[in-house]
């Protein structure tokens, strides 16, 4: 069954000038293997389209079950020079939250 990235892990989030740091971090170890295999950085540059105007670079930290993703032109320029205040760090990785991921039945039961 596919459910929202949010019945699966939090998110964490900073900003840097014009480049957005999201942590995608898995709520039970079990979960962390399916996030690797979906979660990557192609679908996290599609969820913001345009947007972005730079890559999304992944990382993994396997030993914390975390993800993290670096994304460059994500900001408008920077935060101190975009007019648009709902691009910040935090807005970004709420928005990643809502990305779909499938889930095996035997799992279901550790979802929140």
């Amino acid at each position: 069954m596919d459910v929202m990235l949010r019945r699966l892990a939090h998110t964490r989030s900073g900003d840097k000038g014009n480049t957005s740091n999201i942590a995608v971090i898995a709520y039970d170890p079990a979960f962390y293997p399916l996030l690797r295999e979906q979660l990557t950085a192609e679908r996290v540059a599609a969820r913001f389209g345009t947007a972005f105007t730079g890559p999304v670079h992944r990382y993994e930290v396997d030993g914390l079950g975390v993800l993290n993703f670096v994304c460059e032109g994500a900001l408008g320029g920077g935060v101190s020079r975009n007019l648009c205040l709902d691009n910040y760090g935090k807005t970004l990785a709420a928005a990643v939250l809502d990305i779909p991921i499938a889930v095996p039945a035997a799992l279901e039961v550790r979802l929140r």
